[in-house]
């Protein structure tokens, strides 16, 4: 009687128009119904048919995914310990490297988006090492579907998993090559999927939008978002600044926040804000 019950709640939510993460979640069990119905909705909002079946085939609920998700415990940490475990003395020595050696990129992405490139070159050393551990074991489409259906930020992610379906469609990426942090974080600076979507950019003038291996993308992307998170340009970027907000908008956390403007200051050979 239950399960009769359920189906017939979900039919109605659906028919009502309701996203169809709202009619079940977090059974196994269920997973692939689910899944059938989220193929559907992703036809319906115009991912191509052959991007769903790229993106989709072969995905399966991963229970290690949401223990991972369950365990965050990283950002209840001082932003003294952050700062000490996030800064060490030879990523400030790289990451002052890569800030001379690519000075003239970085100054036409400046040139545009308004970010500096201390700022830039700390998020890409904080985010993956400089892109030396960009990487990831997770299939991101499989992340994405798992919390997707997990009951926690069922909205969030599946509009996540939809878009990382249109960055298949868009051709940046193959869904084999997409594979990254277990929240499905993808590229050196591991954006979201939704993200990727909307702020990644081609400049390298390649075709691709790839933030897996394109220097010139991952950084001008970089800029890019924080561009559209209302980044000021020529402002500083301390605690109760607009720029502070604008990090802010790159994660939430006021750690983080100031362990970026910290990292970028120690990189430019500034003090720190």
């Amino acid at each position: 009687m239950i399960a009769w019950i359920r189906s017939v709640l979900a039919s109605v939510v659906l028919t009502l128009g309701a996203p169809v993460w709202a009619a079940s979640c977090n059974d196994p069990g269920g997973f692939e119904k689910w899944l059938a119905d989220i193929r559907r909705e992703a036809a319906a909002r115009g991912v191509s048919q052959a991007a769903i079946n790229a993106g989709l085939s072969g995905i399966t609920y991963d229970p290690a995914v949401i223990r991972r998700d369950r365990g965050q415990r990283f950002f209840q940490q001082s932003f003294e310990q952050v700062s000490a475990k996030m800064v060490p003395a030879y990523r400030v020595q790289k990451g002052s490297a890569l800030l001379k050696r690519h000075a003239g990129l970085l100054a036409q992405i400046e040139r545009q988006y308004g970010v500096p490139g201390e700022i830039v070159v700390a998020i890409w050393g904080l985010e993956g090492d400089f892109g030396a551990a960009f990487s990831g074991k997770f299939p991101v489409i499989q992340s994405l579907a798992t919390l997707s259906y997990d009951c926690r930020r069922s909205e969030f992610f599946t509009q996540n998993l939809f878009d990382a379906l249109r960055i298949v469609d868009r051709g940046d990426l193959r869904p084999a090559e997409m594979r990254g942090a277990w929240a499905g974080e993808l590229g050196q600076t591991q954006f979201m999927a939704s993200n990727y979507y909307k702020f990644a950019v081609d400049f390298d003038g390649d075709g691709r939008r790839d933030l897996l291996r394109s220097t010139p993308d991952v950084l001008a992307s970089t800029a890019n978002y924080l561009r559209a998170y209302g980044w000021q340009r020529g402002g500083s970027w301390e605690p109760g600044t607009a720029n502070y907000q604008a990090l802010k908008g790159w994660n939430k956390s006021d750690v983080y926040a100031r362990t970026i403007g910290y990292f970028a200051n120690r990189i430019s050979g500034g003090t720190d804000q």
